[in-house]
């Protein structure tokens, strides 16, 4: 017996689930109406399970609904015949809706008091209402409005907004309504004084990150701006950017008026009596007397800002490894300092490895005023290059100034010391140059990780004389620039060249460092890496006095993260400014965007070169 109620139990629970499964939303076929008013009736009922209900509170419950759904259009009499299907639950309903006269507006006033008035935001508000007196009610654009108006108060700084009038006054048995609304915004808030808790940087150089300054109005986008930068400095691991109300703000009181412990006592009617005076102790002091009455809402209030982070680990360790056609396996350590001292000075060091090259370098950063624009930096390097016909070892040290201007080009002004033992082509020398130079660069994406857009822009000038002891005198001026496009959202556009020439009297003891090569994943694909450049009679490459390189290259989407791609690439380092021919390559590959980053893989054909038909490139990393 008690297996056959077990059994019973179970297959009741069974049954039970399955039509909890089953249960679907009842399906709704409307005549009379259509559109929008339509639309909302088919949404309001889309959550109206049937077998909830009995038939006739059923039919009560779509009617219900039904004249919600047709109320934010303006229709407040409709005639609603539902007709259930006979099925039990019923999973249809036929509905004839005839949705009565549409309600009007008789009368819109809309009015705005306080600061606001004269806020130039707050009257687009009321200008781009689209309802006008005339017109059929619709309760969407007058709900929208009323957030608009409270969101930008509270965004612009008016903590003492209030509607003091909002109403809507519908009469249904005169097709009319009345919509009266009445905004007072009060005083608009200034940003106050900023406190910073927390912070191992000098608090003056943080305050002088902020967007704003004390006394401008408040913008909820400055507080953010503010956060943001305090953020890219990299200073700390939390950041923390609070507005508060002032603390007199909070405690103000209307003005001071006469108070009972103000009275004057007089002879007479109505004067004290001198024995009960006489037992009163003081209760309050008159100095806190005097604060109290002090505390009177300032005519223009405050919003101070308050501030908390806390410090990012002082060192930093990365650790990261890759491959490319170009250079085969590469590895690279990276120890980061973003703070080594108060003035919030970092210290970078960098080692990279691979068969070709080795470097090591550091980077000294020291931020002036506005840390994320203006800094000087102090660079030194060492490297070891073995590349084709090219050997050799460099060591560098470069002092810069770097401004970073309100279009997001950046310039720097530097100069730089250079020591280069070397053999190229055959031929061995060392060097040691002196050379100022400026350069002007800018980048912008999105999405940064595959960008759908973006640009970016480089170009430099570098000179050097034997009047200040340097070994070489040259001319150099180098530039680039690259595009990324988008047709839709499944079309991508990659375009890119590059341009450079040296002036000087005495090419030979110009260092590989600053030769020209091309060739290879990011210039000429279908070459080896830097292989197109003059050779010497013995065809070993020697570097070229000029450069340039073009590429075009289509992406198509072909599912999710994958996209195909077809490219041309051309180019060439030369002697002889215009070149005779130039080196071109084109192919096709696939890319792939994956959780580390962008995927490339090409395949591509020289046309100048007999020797090697086809040529396989393979990089991690986006273009930019």
């Amino acid at each position: 017996m008690m297996v056959k109620r077990v059994i019973a139990c179970l297959g009741a629970m069974i049954v039970g689930l399955g039509l909890a499964q089953g249960a679907a939303a009842l399906e709704a076929r409307i005549d009379g109406i259509e559109g929008e008013a339509a639309d909302n009736v088919r949404y309001y009922l889309s959550d109206l399970e049937a077998e909830q209900y009995g038939r006739e509170r059923l039919v009560g419950e779509i009617r219900r609904r039904i004249r919600e759904a047709l109320r934010v259009y303006g229709y407040y009499e409709p005639t609603i015949e539902p007709r259930l299907e006979e099925s039990d639950p019923p999973r249809e309903v036929a509905l004839t809706i005839e949705p009565g006269p549409q309600v009007r507006i008789e009368t819109l006033e809309l009015n705005l008091s306080g600061d606001a008035a004269n806020d130039p935001p707050f009257r687009e508000v009321f200008d781009d209402f689209p309802l006008t007196e005339g017109d059929p009610l619709a309760h969407a654009p007058w709900d929208r409005m009323r957030s608009r108006l409270a969101g930008l108060s509270l965004e612009r700084g008016y903590f003492d907004w209030r509607f003091v009038e909002r109403r809507m006054e519908v009469r249904p048995f005169a097709q009319s309504a009345r919509l009266y609304l009445t905004l007072d915004s009060g005083p608009r808030y200034r940003f106050g004084n900023v406190a910073i808790r927390g912070s191992h940087i000098e608090p003056a150089r943080l305050r002088r990150m902020a967007p704003f300054r004390a006394g401008d109005p408040y913008r909820a986008g400055d507080v953010a701006v503010y956060s943001q930068r305090l953020g890219q400095a990299g200073w700390f691991d939390s950041i923390s950017v609070r507005p508060r109300l002032d603390d007199e703000r909070e405690l103000a009181l209307p003005p001071a008026t006469l108070g009972w412990w103000r009275v004057v006592a007089t002879e007479g009617e109505g004067g004290l009596d001198r024995e009960r005076e006489a037992s009163l102790e003081p209760r309050v002091a008159a100095s806190a007397l005097e604060a109290v009455t002090s505390l009177t809402a300032s005519a223009t209030p405050e919003m101070p800002i308050d501030v908390v982070v806390t410090p990012a680990d002082r060192h930093q360790f990365e650790v990261g490894v890759g491959y490319a056609t170009d250079v085969g396996p590469r590895l690279r350590f990276s120890w980061h300092q973003p703070w080594i001292n108060r003035l919030g000075h970092s210290l970078d060091h960098d080692l990279y490895l691979s068969a070709p090259e080795q470097r090591f370098t550091g980077t000294y950063l020291m931020p002036l005023d506005n840390p994320l624009r203006d800094q000087y930096r102090l660079q030194y390097g060492l490297r070891h290059l073995d590349n084709e016909d090219t050997r050799t070892l460099e060591s560098t040290v470069e002092f810069a100034r770097r401004w970073e201007f309100e279009n997001r080009w950046v310039q720097t002004l530097f100069v730089r010391a250079t020591f280069e033992d070397f053999t190229q082509g055959g031929e061995a020398d060392s060097v040691l140059i002196y050379y100022p130079g400026i350069s002007w660069s800018r980048t912008r994406t999105r999405n940064p990780r595959f960008p759908t857009w973006g640009d970016r822009q480089r170009f430099g000038i570098e000179y050097s004389s034997s009047l200040w002891g340097s070994d070489a005198d040259f001319l150099r001026l180098t530039g680039d620039t690259e595009w990324i496009r988008m047709l839709g959202d499944d079309n991508r556009f990659v375009g890119r060249v590059g341009m450079g020439a040296i002036q000087t009297d005495d090419f030979s003891q110009i260092p590989p460092s600053l030769r020209f090569f091309t060739g290879g994943d990011r210039s000429v694909r279908g070459y080896a890496y830097e292989s197109l450049a003059p050779r010497n009679a013995e065809g070993e490459l020697r570097g070229g006095e000029q450069l340039l390189t073009t590429s075009l290259e289509y992406q198509r989407r072909v599912t999710g993260d994958w996209w195909a791609a077809a490219f041309v690439d051309t180019g060439d380092a030369f002697d002889d400014w215009w070149p005779e021919t130039l080196n071109t390559g084109a192919g096709l590959g696939v890319r792939w965007v994956s959780p580390v980053g962008p995927i490339r893989v090409d395949i591509a054909h020289p046309f100048d070169d007999e020797e090697d038909a086809w040529r396989l490139h393979f990089a991690i990393g986006p273009e930019f």
